[in-house]
C-alpha cells in the first residue's frame, strides 16, 4: 500500500485511465430524498397507495415552482434496485450513517443559489416538504453545487439513474478517491455522464452524492456483479480510504 496525492492506494496493478471532466455547473440543486415503502430484499418490487399519491400531487405543486424565473428542472425518481456497490466501511459505522434506503427523490435545478432560496420560501415548495415529511418515515433534503461533472445528466430520456450516496471521514478524501475510481466505470460501463453533488452545508448527512445515468440495465449492472475489478480497484479503494458508497438505482417518472 502506498499514498499518492494524500490518497492510500491499493491493488495498484489495475490501472485505469483517469477520469474525464469537463467544467462542473454553476447550477444551484436541491435534493430531496424520502424512504416511503420499506423493503427488505434489493428491489423496489410495489409502489403504495399513500407513494403514488405523494408523487401525484408533489408534480402538480412543482408546476407552480416551475413558473419561477431561473428554475431549469424538475426531475421526479422512482427506486427500483439497490445494486451491488454497499461498503465495507457503512456496515462497520451504521452507529453514525444512516442506511440509505431512498425510495423516492425529486431534484430541483435552478440557475444561482438566489433561485433556490427563492423557490424555498414558495409556499408550493413547502407544501411539498410538508407533505413528504408526513407521508415518508425518513426524509433528507440536502442543498447542492456541482463539484465535479463527466457531462450533464439527461433526465428528459428514459434510463436507468443513479443516485448514490458517500460517507467519509474526510470530504477531500472521498472527492479524491471519487475522481481516482471513477475511471472504472467510464471503462467498464461506457459512463459518459455523472453531476457530482456537494452539499452546501455542513454537517450533512452525506458527503457527497453522484449522479449519473445509463441507458439499460445490462449496460452497469453485470459489471457490478460480475467484474472482480468492481471491488479490488473500486470498493477497496474506498474502503482503505475510510469512506463507503450507498448506490440506489432508479427511474424517472
Amino acid at each position: 500500500m502506498t499514498k499518492e496525492y494524500n490518497l492510500k492506494i491499493v491493488n495498484q496493478h489495475l490501472k485505469y485511465d483517469k477520469v474525464s471532466l469537463i467544467p462542473t455547473l454553476t447550477s444551484s440543486f436541491i435534493h430531496i430524498a424520502s424512504e416511503i415503502d420499506t423493503t427488505s430484499i434489493p428491489f423496489f418490487i410495489t409502489t403504495s397507495s399513500k407513494k403514488k399519491e405523494l408523487i401525484k400531487n408533489c408534480k402538480k405543486w412543482s408546476k407552480e415552482i416551475e413558473k419561477i424565473e431561473g428554475v431549469i428542472e424538475i426531475s421526479f425518481f422512482k427506486a427500483t434496485i439497490i445494486p451491488p456497490g454497499f461498503g465495507q466501511y457503512i456496515k462497520e459505522n451504521l452507529n453514525k450513517i444512516h442506511l440509505a434506503k431512498f425510495d423516492f427523490v425529486i431534484l430541483i435545478e435552478t440557475l444561482s443559489d438566489e433561485i433556490t432560496e427563492k423557490v424555498k420560501q414558495l409556499d408550493t415548495f413547502k407544501m411539498i416538504i410538508k407533505e413528504v415529511n408526513k407521508v415518508a418515515s425518513f426524509s433528507h433534503i440536502m442543498n447542492a453545487s456541482n463539484v465535479r461533472r463527466i457531462g450533464s445528466v439527461n433526465h428528459k430520456k428514459k434510463g436507468v439513474f443513479l443516485f448514490n450516496y458517500f460517507s467519509a471521514e474526510n470530504r477531500a478524501q472521498n472527492l479524491k478517491i471519487w475522481e481516482y475510481t471513477a475511471g472504472w466505470f467510464e471503462k467498464e460501463t461506457a459512463l459518459n455522464n455523472s453531476t457530482l453533488m456537494l452539499p452546501k452545508e455542513k454537517n450533512q448527512l452525506y458527503s457527497i452524492v453522484n449522479h449519473c445515468r445509463w441507458d439499460k440495465y445490462i449496460d452497469i449492472l453485470p459489471s457490478l456483479i460480475f467484474k472482480k475489478s468492481f471491488k479490488n480497484y473500486v470498493l477497496d479503494n474506498f474502503y482503505v480510504n475510510n469512506l463507503g458508497a450507498q448506490p440506489i438505482l432508479y427511474k424517472v417518472i
